[in-house]
């Protein structure tokens, strides 16, 4: 998937508007623990859909948290069984819950939860239990037989052989997604995409064997399936479809979509749902594809939805899906906006400050639209995306158009919930600059958003017979500095004026200064001293703001100084700073118009992973004075329908009261879809 990932939240309220707030007295913030801050999310205008809208909604609620399993699952094969036992544990502890193993173990659960498994949702990292193996082997064992998460025939030692070196031991299974290109990155990443004793190299060879660089439509080459080793050493792929692996939480999955197939808003969005249906009953890749074509071109439905194996970042090699959902509907007022964009897409195409040869002769089907989330699941919860762009294949998008959302819901959730934080006065290196972000910068974020999802990932094209997995490790960092960087681009355009979306041409400075502070400084604070940039957003962000600092070092268009002894970002000149924009831009849509991957990986490698570790120890230190975390993620409305004597739906509404601890169990004992089966 092509998304947008939320940076560090700045602290002013930067121009938001009270109109989204149904409920002025709304409370966004529910649990705090360890780096991470849980939220949630108001659904304003839900009350007043039709009830054919709100049963829609519903039904895709069901759907988006059918698939919970398979998340776990995909992040690590021990994930479920480690899930289970650590909540059959804390239900049944009996001993002292104040205690220091208690509230270490209570801190573990909720970090692997909002983890969707043993490994940080954005380092990779595996967590490190602060509580004992000697508490966690005595838990098991006190455990009652029938809540042990183990097949026939195995008892609570087994489990604890099995799960003990996974949690405990550092060396096993360290990184979720390793992406260092000297590494066999298959074989040392723990994500559950690859058999045991599956390499790189057998991967790269086994599918490009497949490949046909002549095939105007190919389609995307293991992204439904893993790859595994049978007896005899021979490479096969296990496919996720009805009767195959997963099968028992796509066959619920199916139900509801079914049941939200009946109440479809027209017959468009019908023909759609049911191409999904087939797809996941067959796992045929083809039908995916023309499943992505009928959903992008459904540009009149209010409720919409994305289900699916669909996001790729998580396998090292950028092929598999995460499955993952999205569930909501359509913000018309906020659209008006994005709407102004796409109907300019072939104006921004034409214009773009890359070689002409990559650009797109005729932009087709190119929409957009501001939605409000109403259900987020898989791999968008609780961690979630402010905006998305789909499909992700290359002819698809070309041929057919793409379709771009900005989550207008939750991007105002994370800004009401980081109001007065005392970010700005903190990293902000001026009273007129903070008054800039004060004054624009939330609308250019949203504008930066519509143009990353709306044109930057819809923009350029590939040359004849380019690989689109030919940049390989590198690719998502990549491809989400492209979009950035067209976003940025067009920012200072006046362009933005002429179509209504802007009304000060100085305004994008707001958004060149926070995106140059965020990834030469604040973004640090989600990093671990010591370590490298590992998440291909943090990556981007980084190889842009490195690369703009150096090459305007001549011109000292951007500098770090030093004021009061602290590390502020200075610019001096914002037209250069867009040039410079420009020409990075320009050599990365030729290397991806191109599949150069030496040289992505040159610019990776020079730019995006190492940190200066004086300037880092200084971040760290000036965010624990501040305490914002450095992550947040969401607990989810809870649908209420309301019956009739007959069993018919009469209305839905939605609940907001459920804690985060509350929501998690309630998942695993009314969604758990996958047994001894998924392993």
């Amino acid at each position: 998937m092509k998304k947008v990932i939320p940076a560090l939240v700045l602290g002013a309220m930067v121009g938001l508007q009270a109109h989204a707030a149904e409920n002025k007295d709304f409370n966004y913030h529910v649990d705090r623990f360890a780096d991470i801050e849980v939220l949630r999310y108001e659904v304003p205008g839900f009350k007043d859909l039709s009830l054919q809208q709100k049963k829609m909604l519903y039904y895709l609620s069901q759907a988006a948290q059918m698939g919970r399993d398979i998340i776990w699952d995909q992040n690590g094969r021990y994930n479920l069984k480690i899930r289970k036992t650590l909540e059959n544990i804390y239900t049944n502890y009996k001993g002292d819950r104040n205690s220091k193993d208690f509230k270490a173990f209570e801190k573990y659960l909720k970090l692997v939860w909002f983890g969707n498994g043993i490994h940080h949702h954005y380092s990779n990292d595996k967590f490190t239990p602060e509580f004992s193996r000697e508490f966690f082997e005595e838990q098991v064992r006190a455990l009652p037989a029938d809540m042990l998460p183990v097949c026939k025939g195995k008892d609570a030692q087994h489990l604890i052989d099995v799960l003990a070196p996974v949690i405990f031991d550092p060396t096993v299974m360290a990184k979720k997604v390793n992406q260092d290109g000297t590494q066999d990155i298959v074989a040392t990443s723990a994500g559950n995409f690859y058999g045991p004793g599956v390499t790189q190299a057998e991967v790269e060879e086994y599918f490009a064997k497949m490949k046909d660089p002549n095939d105007p439509t190919p389609i995307s080459y293991g992204l439904n399936s893993k790859l595994v080793k049978d007896k005899d050493g021979n490479l096969k792929e296990l496919h996720y479809h009805l009767n195959g692996l997963y099968g028992p939480a796509i066959a619920k999955i199916i139900y509801w979509l079914d049941m939200a197939k009946n109440v479809a808003e027209n017959d468009a969005q019908k023909a759609y749902i049911t191409k999904l249906i087939d797809y996941y009953i067959t796992g045929d890749l083809r039908l995916f594809d023309e499943y992505s074509i009928l959903w992008a071109e459904d540009t009149k439905s209010d409720v919409d939805f994305v289900n699916g194996f669909i996001e790729s970042y998580s396998d090292p090699l950028g092929m598999t899906g995460s499955w993952e959902s999205y569930v909501n509907f359509k913000n018309k007022k906020s659209s008006e906006r994005t709407e102004a964009i796409s109907n300019n897409a072939q104006w921004f195409e034409s214009n773009s400050p890359v070689d002409p040869k990559f650009r797109k002769e005729n932009v087709k089907g190119v929409s957009a639209k501001a939605i409000t989330a109403a259900m987020l699941g898989g791999d968008a919860f609780p961690s979630t995306a402010i905006g998305i762009n789909l499909p992700n294949a290359n002819w698809i998008r070309a041929s057919h158009g793409s379709k771009s959302v900005t989550i207008e819901n939750i991007t105002e959730a994370y800004e009401m919930a980081s109001h007065g934080n005392g970010f700005n006065e903190e990293f902000v290196i001026d009273a007129p600059t903070r008054k800039l972000l004060e004054d624009y910068l939330y609308i250019t974020d949203m504008l930066h958003t519509d143009l990353h999802e709306c044109l930057g990932h819809a923009s350029g094209k590939l040359l004849p017979g380019v690989d689109p997995d030919a940049l390989k490790e590198n690719g998502s960092a990549l491809e989400e500095a492209r979009a950035d960087l067209f976003a940025l681009y067009y920012l200072a355009d006046p362009k933005l004026q002429e179509i209504g979306v802007l009304d000060n041409p100085e305004a994008y400075k707001a958004e060149y200064y926070k995106f140059m502070l965020n990834g030469l400084m604040t973004q640090l604070n989600r990093i671990e001293l010591g370590k490298d940039v590992e998440e291909a957003h943090m990556r981007n962000r980084q190889l842009i703001a490195k690369w703009i600092l150096e090459h305007g070092k001549k011109d000292k268009v951007v500098q770090l100084v030093k004021k009061g002894g602290k590390t502020y970002v200075k610019i001096n000149d914002y037209k250069k700073m867009r040039d410079l924009i420009g020409q990075l831009l320009g050599e990365i849509q030729r290397i991806k118009s191109e599949g150069d991957y030496a040289a992505g990986k040159k610019l990776i490698d020079t730019y995006a992973v190492k940190i200066d570790p004086k300037l880092h120890k200084e971040v760290l230190n000036r965010f624990s004075k501040l305490d914002i975390p450095p992550y947040r993620g969401f607990v989810n409305p809870v649908f209420r329908p309301a019956y009739d004597k007959n069993g018919e739906i009469i209305d839905v509404t939605l609940d907001y009261t459920e804690s985060y601890t509350d929501q998690m169990l309630r998942l695993s004992r009314d969604y758990s879809t996958l047994g001894c089966s998924a392993h």
